[in-house]
């Protein structure tokens, strides 16, 4: 008889999935347990919702979401069985129908932040990810906002960004506002799809944006031109209110956005010049955002795709109780930041362990006197492994050095009465109290 031959999968990463290395993990962590001190600093407390929402919920956010969306079904379900399930693509959608489900247990402002996966079935590229972890930060309210909330929440990611130590980083800010305001005495018919392309200025380029707004919104050559006289106007200070102002349009959506966005930008005066810009191109894509809205780049990376962005919004959290409730958030794409200056070598990488100690455990040593050596350290806040069987001294330390573990403890034995530790990164070996020694940070 012949035998059959076992089929062999050769593993491979799945497109636009990313998975750190150990040393790699340890700076996200890091990265991590910053922004939630920042966070937490201004009173943000944390949340985590489910990774789906039901496909009504994730549909019902406007804007080109839906071929985004991952669904879920059974596996062994008939294939005509309708999705009610779907992975969630942001976290601003699940945070609204968070606060209409818990709303009467919430105190308001509601102030929260999260920080989860989520993901987006597009196609993967630099900067693009099918799974990838976000760091949303949002105000909730009843009836009324205070706009000194949407000055707030850049002054928090300035902070953010400025303790990671990750290079210059741009905060652009628009007033969705002063876009709709603009573009309806211009007479554009649909302001709504006109921001949408306007938004894509970045990416395609005035000529394809002017184009777009002639041929699918049937503007004349003017008006175009017009609605990119606006976008064009970039200041770090309130002097895009003048500017403004001379293009001639004035109504009362217009103006309101124009008072709100002085009003931010005049509240983060206190920040380097050059950290913020009024940047009227801004637009954001989303339905839902009605004010304020955020971008912000990476300014060694000026082709890189947006690495925060958020907005105030109006309707999203009323929209599931009947009432008004407005909130205005920022969301820090945190795996496109990390997976891009790793990729660029501008992170110092962490330790491939978080052992301080390793334990050695020699032929012929007692183990559990080893063990008891491992479980002092790590009561005393020592994070220390054990070496997992009798081995001679080199394998060991070959380890520790490889796992970049600074330290190898000799238990106290028969023949050697006092602890002793050795440092790799010197080679010197002293005696040391279990009771009382520390490693040097």
């Amino acid at each position: 008889m012949s035998k059959t031959k076992t089929k062999i999968v050769k593993p491979k990463p799945i497109s636009g999935f990313p998975e750190w290395l150990p040393e790699q993990r340890a700076v996200e962590l890091a990265w991590i347990d910053h922004i939630r001190a920042v966070f937490e600093s201004y009173g943000f407390v944390n949340i985590e919702t489910p990774a789906v929402e039901a496909v009504e919920i994730l549909a019902a956010k406007g804007g080109d979401t839906d071929k985004e969306i991952y669904a879920l079904r059974r596996l062994q379900g008939e294939e005509s069985e309708p999705a009610r399930m779907a992975l969630h693509y942001d976290l601003t959608v699940p945070l609204a129908r968070y606060v209409a489900t818990h709303y009467n247990d919430l105190t308001f402002p509601f102030k929260r932040y999260q920080i989860q996966k989520a993901w987006r079935g597009e196609r993967p590229q630099e900067g693009r990810f099918r799974e990838f972890l976000q760091c949303d930060v949002d105000v909730i309210d009843n009836e009324e906002l205070s706009i000194e909330f949407d000055a707030e929440l850049p002054a928090i990611i300035f902070e953010i960004v400025d303790g990671l130590k990750i290079g210059p980083v741009a905060i652009h800010i628009n007033n969705r506002k002063i876009l709709q305001g603009f573009y309806r005495g211009l007479g554009v018919p649909d302001q709504v799809a006109a921001i949408r392309i306007v938004d894509k200025l970045d990416k395609i380029g005035p000529d394809n944006v002017a184009k777009l707004l002639r041929e699918e919104l049937g503007l004349s050559a003017p008006i175009a031109g017009q609605c990119l006289a606006l976008a064009e106007i970039k200041t770090v200070d309130t002097s895009f209110v003048t500017r403004v102002q001379e293009l001639g349009i004035t109504n009362e959506t217009l103006e309101e956005g124009l008072q709100e966005l002085e009003l931010v930008m005049d509240r983060l005066s206190h920040l380097p010049q050059g950290a913020v810009l009024a940047d009227l191109a801004i637009a954001r894509g989303f339905d839902y955002y009605t004010g304020t809205v955020y971008e912000g780049k990476l300014k060694d990376y000026p082709d890189y795709p947006t690495v925060f962005a958020g907005g105030r919004y109006r309707d999203l959290v009323g929209s599931y109780l009947n009432r008004k409730l407005p909130g205005v958030g920022i969301s820090i794409g945190l795996t496109r930041i990390i997976a891009k200056l790793f990729k660029e070598n501008r992170l110092q990488l962490g330790r491939r362990s978080p052992s301080h100690v390793l334990v050695a455990v020699l032929p012929g040593a007692d183990m559990a006197k080893a063990r008891e050596v491992g479980r002092t350290l790590r009561r005393r806040g020592i994070n220390t492994e054990v070496y997992h069987q009798p081995a001679k001294l080199a394998k060991q330390i070959k380890y520790a050095d490889r796992k970049q573990i600074p330290y190898v403890w000799f238990p106290a034995s028969d023949e050697q009465p006092d602890h002793q530790v050795k440092a790799l990164s010197s080679g010197k070996q002293i005696s040391v109290d279990l009771a009382d020694w520390r490693p040097e940070e």
